[in-house]
C-alpha cells in the first residue's frame, strides 16, 4: 500500500489514480480574475491549406475553458481566412520558409504567452520540425504538442524545449515516441507506455484514458466513449489542456482536467446524440462540462 501521507503527485505508474469530480474540485482552478489578462495568453501554431481547420478549434477551446486571450500563428496562405472565422485571436503569418527565424514581434508574442501550443493542422514534417525549433528559441514558458509536432520529436534536443512541456499523443504518435515505430506494438493498458514516454521526454503526457507525469504520478480518465474518436477532437484536446495551462493550473493537473473536460464532453454529447457528434461540438460543450465540477 501507499503511503496515505504521500501526495498524489508522488504516487507511481502502478497506482493510477481514477480522476473523479471530487478529485478536480479538491485542486481547484486559479482565480479567474477581473479581466482577460488574469486569465493567461495562449498562442496556438499551427495550420495549412490542407488542414486550416486543427488551429482553429485548438484556439477555441484554450478559449471555451477559461483562457484569456488567443494568439495564432498561421501560414501566410491561411492567416486572412483564419482572422475572419476566428474573430476572438491575434492572428500572426509565420515566417515565408519554416527554417526562418521569427522576428522580434513574434519573439516577444511568443515568450510572454502562458502557454504555447505547436502542431494542431500541420501536415508536413520538416516544416513541422523547423517551426518547432523555431518557437522554441523564443523561449516560451510553457509548450503543449500534438499531432506532427509529436512525430518529428524524437529527432529533436529535449534540451531545446523548455522544462515545462506536454504531450498529447494518440496510440500511434505514442508508439513514435517509445520506440520510434508508428507500428510498435502497444499493450492494451497504455499506462506503462504513457508513463515511460514522460520520463524519456521530461514531460506530462496524456494518450487517451491515461495521463502521466515525469515523476511516474499516474492517472485515469474514464468515460469519452467512441465518440471521440472524430476528426479534431484532438486539436479541442490540445487546445483544452493548453488553456488550462495558462489559467496557471500546474502542469499535470491542467492535462487531467484538459483531458477530462474533454471526455465528459464527449459523454454529454453521447447522452443527447448518440455517435456522429462533431469536433466543433465538443469545443461548445467544454464549458457545460467544466461547469458541473468547477
Amino acid at each position: 500500500m501507499s503511503d496515505p501521507s504521500e501526495p498524489t503527485h508522488a504516487r507511481t505508474a502502478r497506482e493510477a489514480e481514477t480522476v473523479t469530480a471530487e478529485l478536480l474540485r479538491s485542486w481547484r482552478l486559479p482565480d479567474p480574475g477581473d479581466d482577460k489578462k488574469a486569465r493567461g495568453d495562449v498562442v496556438v501554431v499551427g495550420g495549412s491549406r490542407r488542414t486550416p481547420g486543427g488551429v482553429m478549434l485548438a484556439g477555441e477551446a484554450a478559449l471555451r475553458v477559461g483562457a484569456g486571450r488567443l494568439g495564432v500563428f498561421a501560414p501566410g496562405s491561411i492567416d486572412a481566412q483564419l482572422g475572419a472565422v476566428l474573430p476572438e485571436a491575434a492572428v500572426y503569418a509565420l515566417p515565408d520558409r519554416a527554417s526562418d527565424p521569427f522576428d522580434d514581434s513574434a519573439r516577444a508574442t511568443l515568450a510572454g504567452a502562458d502557454a504555447v501550443l505547436v502542431g494542431p493542422g500541420f501536415d508536413d514534417a520538416d516544416e513541422t520540425r523547423d517551426t518547432l525549433l523555431a518557437v522554441a528559441d523564443a523561449r516560451p514558458q510553457c509548450l503543449a504538442l500534438d499531432a506532427y509536432a509529436l512525430g518529428i520529436l524524437p529527432g529533436v534536443d529535449r534540451d531545446r524545449l523548455p522544462e515545462a512541456l506536454v504531450l498529447t499523443p494518440n496510440r500511434e504518435e505514442l508508439a513514435i515516441l517509445r520506440d520510434g515505430d508508428p507500428g510498435a506494438d502497444l499493450a492494451e493498458d497504455l499506462a506503462p507506455a504513457v508513463a515511460e514516454v514522460a520520463r524519456r521526454y521530461r514531460a506530462v503526457v496524456t494518450c487517451y484514458d491515461v495521463v502521466a507525469a515525469p515523476d511516474g504520478a499516474t492517472w485515469r480518465i474514464v468515460g469519452g466513449g467512441p465518440g471521440l474518436a472524430t476528426s479534431g477532437s484532438g486539436d479541442v484536446l490540445s487546445g483544452a489542456i493548453t488553456g488550462f495551462a495558462a489559467r496557471g493550473a500546474d502542469l499535470a493537473q491542467a492535462a487531467v482536467w484538459g483531458s477530462w473536460v474533454h471526455a465528459r464532453a464527449g459523454d454529454r454529447l453521447t447522452e443527447r446524440l448518440g455517435l456522429g457528434f462533431l469536433a466543433r461540438e465538443l469545443v461548445a460543450e467544454l464549458p457545460l462540462a467544466l461547469r458541473e465540477v468547477a
